[in-house]
């Protein structure tokens, strides 16, 4: 009898007993239609007790009276609400996909062995319709300017809304003020934290910057020779695009501007048009050069035939010279004896005939 009684006296409303708490981190969330809330929850109970049972309510008012129905008996809740607590001392629920109706009280239970103890307290929760609204200041910057980065809602609401969440182009943005640089440039959307399944509409950031990762692309068809055709393309990524292109030719340290416009064009190169080439491009941000490019001009097949005709012939003279020097020389030897024989202004006489 006086266990029975006991028992009454803890079931009832405000009374609270020794070692038995319910407590909830949030009294008061608010989140948006559609989106996920936690409701975080923690509970104690008199050493060597055990857990048997944990359950959620919602407070109602039916006829007059407030009641507080079990929420698996409610089924606008059936596959929206899940328990991830458990039956030591953690009584956290999540609610998805919430509905206008979901706003309300809500309320935590659990039962041992001996006792049951409901809370007496309530989790009140805030659902609203109002849509989340994204704002970039300045929306146009300079590279090396300040952003901010504000989420707010387009219709004003008594709801306070916890801290949100920054996305660029669906990635996570760590922080809601920053410097921004050419790589900033995106489509921003906020969330609030832990209902991340519902953004904001996207908002655009223009981060303006002088040319940057300039290069030189070459193009030619065949062998570059002399007569050859040769086109070297300046492109660069800038904000806004680069307008105008100057082309130079670096020798010994100093540059020799040839040409302007994305393309250089070199109809019919020769040797000379051999050495390093570099363009600028920039826009009214400033401007950037490329790195160098070689051009290298190989001389045609008609140029190394007659090179090597020319070798050749040098070569044939060199090796014939000794032999014609050398025939000249015999040929006179020969042409002076002949002489010698035949200049004789006497004959010889036999004496004994």
């Amino acid at each position: 009898m006086e266990k029975m009684l006991l028992m009454l006296v803890l079931l009832m409303p405000g009374t609270v007993s020794a070692g038995w708490s319910v407590t909830f981190d949030n009294p008061n969330p608010c989140a948006l239609k559609g989106s996920s809330v936690e409701l975080s929850c923690s509970y104690n109970y008199t050493d060597g007790e055990t857990v048997i049972k944990t359950a959620w309510y919602k407070g109602e008012l039916k006829d007059g009276t407030w009641r507080r129905v079990e929420l698996s008996d409610l089924p606008s809740y059936q596959n929206r609400s899940e328990f991830f607590g458990d039956q030591l001392h953690d009584c956290g629920l999540a609610i998805h996909d919430l509905q206008d109706s979901d706003s309300g009280h809500y309320y935590f239970r659990f039962d041992t062995e001996t006792y049951g103890r409901r809370s007496k307290e309530s989790v009140y929760l805030t659902v609203t319709d109002a849509e989340l609204r994204a704002s970039v200041y300045p929306e146009s910057v300079r590279a090396g300017d300040t952003v901010t980065l504000k989420c707010g809602t387009y219709t004003s609401t008594s709801c306070q809304l916890p801290s949100t969440v920054w996305f660029k182009d669906g990635r996570p943005v760590a922080e809601p003020v920053f410097q921004a640089q050419a790589e900033d440039a995106g489509n921003y959307s906020c969330a609030v934290k832990g209902q991340e399944s519902v953004l904001s509409d996207p908002v655009a950031l223009d981060v303006q910057y002088p040319p940057l990762n300039v290069s030189v692309e070459v193009s030619y068809h065949g062998p570059l020779t002399e007569g050859s055709s040769v086109n070297l393309t300046c492109s660069s990524a800038a904000n806004p695009a680069a307008d105008s292109y100057t082309w130079y030719r670096v020798s010994t340290g100093s540059m020799l501007q040839v040409g302007s416009g994305q393309v250089l064009s070199l109809p019919s190169v020769d040797a000379s048009h051999t050495g390093l080439y570099l363009c600028r491009a920039g826009n009214h941000l400033g401007g950037n050069n490329s790195t160098e490019v070689l051009l290298t001009v190989d001389e045609t097949d008609i140029n190394r035939v007659v090179l090597f005709v020319g070798i050749g012939v040098k070569v044939f003279i060199i090796l014939l010279l000794p032999l014609v020097i050398i025939w000249a020389w015999r040929l006179r030897r020969n042409s002076a004896v002949d002489k010698e024989e035949n200049g004789h202004d006497y004959e010889n006489i036999n004496l004994k005939s």
